[in-house]
């Protein structure tokens, strides 16, 4: 077994090729795009300086995620137009090509930038668009193109919101004026449906890589329930499916991301193992439920993305990255990713929520690798089967070199 200080070689963890399944494009801006944007915009911040943003708005640690979730009222409010949306796409992307990510899925809910300017495929086509160009530059380096090195992929997954605030997005107030004495699940549903019909249409009319469906937002008192239409709709089209659960709610809403919602994916899944947030009395012996849930994401392999950073920060009684559920997680095999979900407001990278995972649980060689390569086995690749496998071969040839030359 190697050192853990071997592993965490800052150097060596920049170098291995690795993959982020869950990073939101509207939390990962560049914060000197933000404050730039938001001049030209006339976007109001609270501050217009990188040291006061960091004090008054992305901060080392929230009071919980709705505290987290403020952030994105700024982030949001400078991506209403397509230049911008294409301007931080292509950042996105070639930030995390510089710290070796060679495979990348950006999810956002593209009902918050639609406006009497923007369509929903103006939207997408603008961060295509600047996803595509990094792609592009990328690939075209004499290594990559020679096959020396493997090229860089990236997916769009479209989100779906669990809850919403009509006062921030023009569709929300046309939507909540249209159907004002419709009860709320009801207008959820509709919106989350309308959001997988775009998905669909837009994949197959304009050929952008979307290539999953997501579920985000507040989780708890929003449950996932009121979105198994728009759920059931892309699972018969064949789009790949994630679903944030298990970050502010309990394993409850764990179960039911994989059995109503038919999630191939959980974002973040950290409360699988709470019992305490179990209600219902149906359930008698919650030690058991939790195993047997356990049990069924690791044989089924329903990958988690994990994301450490940002659980410390939204998780108010998660005071130390050791007492994180990713380790039991591990211990039961399950299959898990590192992940930033947002790059700026959790300010972190790929490459630091790596270090903190061999730091804080003492992965060894062979485990990080597998984590490491679980992201690109578990992705939802935009292209074929055949070709991802292929793919992901380059990629383990990739990493087993570096590893080499940095003896691990």
């Amino acid at each position: 077994m190697m050192s853990p200080m071997k592993l965490n070689n800052k150097e060596f963890l920049m170098e291995i090729p690795k993959s982020d399944l869950h990073v939101h494009l509207d939390g990962s801006l560049r914060l000197e795009t933000l404050i730039e944007l938001a001049k030209d915009r006339n976007v109001k911040l609270p501050s217009y300086t990188e040291s006061g943003l960091r004090e008054l708005v992305f901060k080392d640690r929230y009071a919980d995620l709705v505290d987290y979730l403020e952030g994105f009222r700024y982030t949001i409010g400078v991506l209403q137009d397509a230049e911008a949306l294409e301007r931080v796409a292509y950042e996105l992307a070639r930030d995390n090509q510089l710290e070796g990510v060679r495979y990348l899925e950006v999810r956002f809910a593209p009902q918050l930038h639609l406006n009497r300017r923007l369509s929903m495929e103006a939207i997408l086509e603008s961060v295509y668009k600047g996803l595509e160009k990094a792609k592009e530059e990328f690939n075209a380096q004499v290594d990559v193109a020679s096959g020396t090195e493997p090229p860089f992929y990236y997916g769009i997954v479209i989100c779906a919101l669990r809850s919403f605030d009509e006062n921030t997005s023009a569709y929300y107030r046309h939507l909540v004026h249209i159907h004002r004495f419709t009860p709320y699940r009801d207008v959820a549903a509709m919106a989350s449906l309308d959001m997988a019909r775009a998905a669909i249409r837009i994949r197959k009319g304009l050929k952008i890589p979307i290539v999953g469906f997501d579920l985000a937002g507040k989780e708890a008192g929003f449950p996932a329930g009121y979105h198994v239409e728009a759920y059931r709709y892309v699972h018969k089209h064949f789009l790949p499916k994630t679903v944030h659960a298990g970050e502010a709610y309990g394993p409850p809403s764990i179960f039911q991301a994989i059995t109503d919602l038919y999630a191939d994916r959980i974002g973040h899944c950290y409360h699988l193992f709470s019992t305490d947030l179990i209600e219902s009395p149906e359930v008698t012996d919650r030690e058991r439920y939790v195993e047997e849930l356990s049990q069924y994401i690791a044989d089924r392999r329903v990958t988690v993305e994990c994301c450490l950073t940002s659980n410390i920060q939204t998780i108010p009684n998660l005071k130390d990255l050791k007492d994180h559920a990713v380790a039991r997680m591990l211990d039961h095999k399950m299959s898990v990713s590192f992940c930033t979900d947002n790059r700026l407001i959790s300010n972190t990278t790929v490459s630091q929520e790596l270090e903190k995972a061999v730091t804080h649980f003492s992965l060894d060689s062979k485990r990080l690798r597998d984590v490491v390569i679980t992201g690109f086995k578990r992705s939802f690749f935009p292209g074929t089967y055949a070709k991802k496998r292929y793919y992901v071969r380059q990629i383990i040839n990739y990493y087993d070199e570096i590893a080499r030359r940095f003896g691990v």
